[in-house]
């Protein structure tokens, strides 16, 4: 007698694109800045990003900022930074909550009316 047992061909899986591994980096040479003051400017070419340290309070600072530094890139590598950052924000946000960037409506506060 046969045997009726069956064994079932393996299900193909839809080809899912194995994402790309991250590259090694060297930190060893890395510095770190703190920032919270930026400039974007830029040519046809790259785009140019100065970055700064505003000790002044308000919306126009009585004294010239320092620019400590610069990061020049082309637009390929500005829009990858751009989606990343934007990735990153989203993440934050939907754990911390909505970040107001408008000073105004974070020193009135939540609720508060115009003043």
């Amino acid at each position: 007698m046969a045997d009726d047992t069956k064994t079932e061909a393996p299900q193909s899986q839809p080809h899912q694109p194995a994402a790309p591994a991250a590259p090694p980096v060297d930190a060893s040479g890395l510095s770190s800045f703190y920032t919270n003051w930026c400039r974007v400017t830029g040519t046809p070419e790259e785009l140019v990003l100065d970055f700064g340290l505003n000790t002044q309070m308000g919306q126009a600072p009585a004294e010239a900022i320092k620019l400590t530094n610069r990061v020049v890139m082309n637009f390929y590598t500005a829009k990858r930074l751009l989606l990343a950052l934007n990735a990153a924000i989203q993440r934050h946000e939907q754990v911390f909550g909505v970040l107001e960037v408008d000073i105004q409506k974070r020193v009135r506060g939540p609720g508060m009316g115009p003043r």
